[in-house]
């Protein structure tokens, strides 16, 4: 018989997702995970409305599970947005200032970015319009000539 003290304690999150807010947490110097959360659910549901395809695919298998699901669960928009666009629907959904949400945004890029590793992530900012490299603290790609 196992006693309740040897029981497993149950996390409501898998431990790469704890590791990816703690990430998040530090990076942006959130000072609760529950704020680092908010900016991590903000962003990628932000992010599952702007890429789509094998790029969204391969980022969402290499994302915590409860990280692509939040990814995922967005349909991609049809409207696409540049970084800086990006920003202020993020913004306007939440009622938060630009320079918060900027700061959000650059916080969770930050640690989606080492999950992608550097090819995918030239891959995703292959794909979406101008502006997204700063985001996540990249120099803008510019088109061979």
């Amino acid at each position: 018989m196992m006693s309740d003290q040897s029981a497993p304690l149950q996390q409501p999150y898998g431990r790469a997702y704890e590791q990816m807010l703690e990430k998040v947490r530090y990076d942006g110097a959130y000072p609760t995970r529950e704020k680092a959360e908010e900016a991590v659910r903000l962003v990628l549901s932000g992010l599952g409305r702007q890429l789509t395809g094998d790029e969204r695919v391969e980022l969402a298998a290499r994302l915590p599970f409860e990280a692509a699901r939040v990814l995922t669960a967005q349909i991609p928009d049809t409207e696409e947005l540049t970084g800086w666009a990006f920003v202020k629907d993020l913004a306007a959904r939440t009622d938060a200032s630009l320079g918060t949400t900027r700061w959000d945004t650059g916080s969770v890029f930050s640690a989606v970015a080492a999950y992608a590793g550097p090819d995918l992530l030239t891959r995703i900012l292959r794909q979406l319009p101008p502006g997204y490299a700063l985001l996540f603290g990249r120099a803008e790609l510019t088109p061979a000539a």
